[in-house]
């Protein structure tokens, strides 16, 4: 019984962390655009240096997005249809679990009469941090300079650099799945 009651709290854990592995993604676009005029690409410097990650992990995304473009059939081009930018937003999640239970504090005693009651109990709080990241991707009308269509993925990030870069190609495999409109089953 007590083993089976050390190990509820981490069930419950597991439960959330493996509820939290995926990846949220939505799609906005220009209904005027012709997204079959689209070809080529290129990446937009200037929006992606204001990207408040670090440089490895731009380098990641920005691959995981040329692979997933490439497979679409577009190509990497000097002169693109399409630039490519992408902008992130992070917070913390902090969660406390207090894993306290118990029997007879205080209850009915016996023979009708009213105090403290006998039994056992545990307490033994865990917290535990997320960070939760939202990516945008943004592809841009090279011609007129508009912005044509948006994906934005939002799930939990690996704080560990072996799932990171798994991760990473995630987040953006799946926002590229809404690319381009209509097209989705």
């Amino acid at each position: 019984m007590k083993n089976l009651l050390k190990t509820l709290p981490l069930l419950a854990l597991l439960i959330v962390v493996t509820s939290c592995s995926s990846v949220r993604v939505a799609a906005d676009y220009d209904k005027n655009a012709t997204f079959t005029e689209y070809k080529t690409f290129a990446f937009f410097k200037t929006g992606i240096d204001k990207a408040e990650i670090s440089d490895l992990d731009k380098r990641r995304i920005l691959r995981a997005i040329e692979t997933e473009l490439l497979a679409k059939g577009f190509t990497k081009s000097e002169k693109p249809d399409l630039l490519i930018s992408l902008f992130t937003k992070s917070q913390q999640r902090v969660d406390v679990y207090n894993n306290s239970w118990g029997y007879g504090t205080w209850g009915w005693g016996g023979w009708g009469g009213f105090g403290p009651g006998w039994g056992w109990g545990w307490n033994q709080p865990s917290v535990s941090t997320s960070t939760q990241g939202t990516l945008y991707i943004d592809l841009i009308d090279a011609n007129k300079k508009e912005l044509v269509w948006q994906g934005m993925g939002t799930g939990y990030l690996s704080r560990s650099m072996e799932k990171k870069e798994e991760r990473i190609k995630e987040f953006v495999s799946k926002i590229i799945e809404k690319y381009p409109p209509g097209t989705q089953q």
